[in-house]
């Protein structure tokens, strides 16, 4: 008996062993691996994307669109037309700093364009117990073109907006977080400096959305800077003219311009000058250049922001960002990755090779892209739908949703 109790339990030792035995080679086998040489680095996914916009082994056709997704904003954009309305206060008088826009034309004309805009389209409300949101229409474009210090800017501009805070009910609802206000000048944000829990709390709509400034991109919104008239025609569907890699020409005002014209200006396959073209030797030699190339350098200058970045939308050129913290609009809406090439500022060194590792095919495809969100880069008066006007009231459209009263 005790001799067949042995025998019968002998089979779990011996698997016992076994199972041991697999463990110690697996142990050791994975130890040694770890002591190979690491593999040398790769580029991060960022990084990769940012060299080579998508990859040249997928087929045009099957490439994604240029909207982050197609069907939420065609969705959304039509309950925008259906439903959203906007209250305008009709305090302040519209031949001083309020109400109507200065001009729609030069370097501001985004700001004016808005101004007029929403007086003219079908998302006004005369009742603001209907409104989703509040605009305050005050335009630092006027205040500069009255030749208003920025210190009086501030004043003005605190004195009109805590007018309406003890004026009407509306602003105490929710401490502003429906109130916008809209700016395209450079120093536009600063005339609210005076106004802290408005810059806190309600959406600033600007052309200089820097996020390192106080710009929080979940609540505010980037106001496209568009030079209107434009000077020339729209480009765009026509790649055999466009022979040069890039361009830029401007003033050197800021650190990354003086880089850019320092490393490249002598070079012979980017157009790169220091400084604005001369109206002399040509008429509209700085537009025509648009057309003639391929990549547009957009640099930031005083501000993130340039309107040579709607310059090169317009002109079909398609436009290489060169600006850190720099909020793009409606980067809600599109990807800018599909129409144009974004850098960080440290990149200006390798600018060059960076171009050229783009491949034809690549460019023919940001080419068409960029065809297609042209739309979107202009102001009309009465406004058309799906231009900046429209696209403007879609971002504010989405953030009101967040709005609790």
């Amino acid at each position: 008996m005790a001799g067949r109790l042995a025998g019968a339990s002998s089979p779990l030792p011996r698997a016992l062993l076994l199972l041991a035995t697999v463990a110690l080679l697996s142990i050791s086998f994975l130890f040694l691996r770890s002591l190979r040489p690491a593999a040398p680095a790769s580029l991060s996914v960022n990084e990769s994307r940012r060299l080579r916009p998508f990859s040249s082994s997928t087929p045009v056709a099957s490439r994604p669109s240029v909207y982050h997704s197609p069907e939420a904003f065609a969705a959304g954009y039509a309950d925008m037309e259906r439903s959203f309305k906007v209250y305008i206060y009709p305090d302040g008088d519209p031949k001083t700093f309020y109400q109507t826009p200065r001009k729609l034309t030069g370097k501001y004309a985004s700001e004016g364009y808005f101004f007029q805009n929403i007086r003219e389209s079908r998302f006004r409300t005369q009742d603001p117990d209907s409104a989703d949101l509040f605009f305050v229409p005050i335009s630092p474009h006027k205040m500069r073109g009255k030749g208003t210090s920025y210190e009086n800017m501030t004043m003005i501009a605190k004195d009109y907006v805590e007018g309406l805070i003890n004026k009407y009910p509306y602003w105490n609802r929710t401490l502003g977080a429906d109130h916008f206000f809209v700016t395209c000048h450079d120093v536009g944000v600063r005339a609210f400096e005076g106004l802290p829990f408005m810059v806190k709390n309600s959406i600033r709509v600007v052309c200089s959305p820097s996020y390192n400034v106080d710009f929080i991109p979940h609540k505010d919104v980037a106001l496209p800077q568009v030079l209107q008239p434009f000077a020339l025609p729209e480009g765009g569907n026509d790649i055999e003219n466009r022979t040069n890699l890039g361009f830029w020409a401007g003033h050197r005002n800021s650190k990354i311009r003086v880089i850019l014209a320092r490393v490249w200006e002598n070079d012979t396959e980017l157009a790169i000058s220091n400084n604005r073209i001369n109206r002399a030797i040509g008429e509209l030699v700085y537009q025509k250049q648009f057309y003639r190339t391929k990549f547009c350098i957009c640099p930031g200058g005083s501000q993130v922001n340039s309107a040579r970045i709607s310059d090169s939308i317009h002109y079909g050129c398609v436009p290489v960002i060169l600006s850190d913290y720099y909020d793009l609009p409606f980067n809600d809406v599109l990807d800018w990755r599909k129409f144009a090439v974004v850098l960080k500022e440290h990149d200006v060194y390798e600018l060059k090779s960076i171009l050229k590792s783009i491949s034809q095919e690549e460019f023919v495809a940001l080419h068409k892209s960029l065809v297609q969100v042209q739309k979107h880069f202009v102001w009309h008066s009465p406004p058309v739908p799906y231009d900046a006007f429209h696209m403007v009231m879609y971002e504010l459209w989405l953030r009101h949703h967040v709005i609790k009263y």
